[in-house]
């Protein structure tokens, strides 16, 4: 991890912390693996580390439990960590709430036609009579993960009176109804709402889940937000509608990612192309290290993980 990166993680007053609950291994917190891992039962992880190969966990026959302190660990774990025993855990949870936040005001600028708005701004003020407003419009969630909820919960909040639409398979309708929105199939989804609102992992179900097809049943002025995987999106297909004026996209996240030099996407007026932060960034990662260091406190208590990671779980994560 880079030096920069772990020192906002897992600043000096969280090792102090962590220090009092268990005893630390000499070395930088930037090490990968110092000598004393062979020793150690509970590693705190973070963004870089190396995958948890057989060959890794060879050097670390006393390891019991592996505290994340970032988003997926799909690039971490293997199979040896399952048939190890070892207990995962991730900080998604504390990663969700800087990209809901950042997912809502993405979804109030798309509700509001802003992109389209401001291009126009070069010939004049635009008529009062073709701006859009918030208030009453449908948005639509395609995937009841984490920060789709949270998203979903966002906007139940929001005095702006929008008609919610979700669509994922694993949710009932009275789960739907408890979350506040109408499920629906992808394909009513996309033709129903003004803004479509990516939140599901990338599997190999959901990869191109946004195709030519699905795409092309938005309607003319939509606007899709993506802060979730790139690939759950057809690029090329997305570049077509959006270079056509027809839809406007608001996307922290592409693919491939990042975009080339050039790519028509990164140059649209209708297009806004933000370098993947909508995770916590700065001041925000020392919450991913609080997260991480409070279930290590669990961890060593004997209490529940909060954001423990099973192997069954695993795949429908992102």
């Amino acid at each position: 991890m880079d030096p920069l990166v772990a020192d906002q993680v897992l600043p000096a007053e969280l090792r102090d912390r962590l220090s009092r609950l268990v005893r630390l291994a000499p070395g930088p917190v930037t090490a990968a693996f110092p000598a004393a891992f062979a020793e150690a039962e509970v590693l705190i992880s973070g963004w870089g580390c190396p995958r948890l190969t057989a060959d890794v966990l060879a050097r670390a026959p006393r390891l019991r439990a592996v505290m994340h302190a970032a988003g997926t660990v799909k690039g971490l774990v293997s199979d040896a960590v399952w048939e190890r025993g070892i207990v995962v855990s991730s900080a998604a949870d504390a990663n969700a709430g800087p990209v809901v936040s950042y997912t809502l005001a993405l979804v109030t600028l798309a509700a509001r036609r802003t992109l389209t708005m401001a291009a126009g701004h070069g010939a004049g003020w635009p008529a009062f009579g073709s701006r859009t407003g918030a208030d009453g419009s449908t948005v639509g969630i395609v995937g009841a993960s984490r920060i789709g909820r949270g998203v979903l919960a966002g906007l139940r909040r929001s005095d702006a009176g929008h008609r919610l639409l979700l669509s994922d398979p694993y949710v009932t309708d009275e789960e739907a109804r408890r979350l506040g929105a109408e499920r629906v199939g992808l394909a009513e989804l996309c033709r129903r709402s003004a803004v479509v609102s990516v939140h599901a992992p990338l599997l190999p179900e959901t990869t191109g889940l946004l195709d030519a097809g699905m795409l092309a049943l938005i309607a003319d002025g939509g606007v899709l937000v993506n802060t979730a995987r790139g690939a759950v999106v057809d690029t090329e297909a997305l570049t077509r509608e959006c270079a056509s004026g027809r839809l406007e996209a608001y996307l922290d996240v592409t693919d491939p990612e990042p975009l080339p030099p050039g790519h028509p996407l990164l140059s649209l007026p209708n297009v806004l192309v933000t370098p993947h932060i909508a995770g916590a960034q700065g001041s925000e990662l020392r919450r991913l290290g609080r997260y991480a260091l409070a279930e290590a406190g669990r961890w060593v208590s004997g209490e529940p993980l909060l954001g423990e990671v099973t192997r069954e779980a695993l795949d429908r994560l992102a």
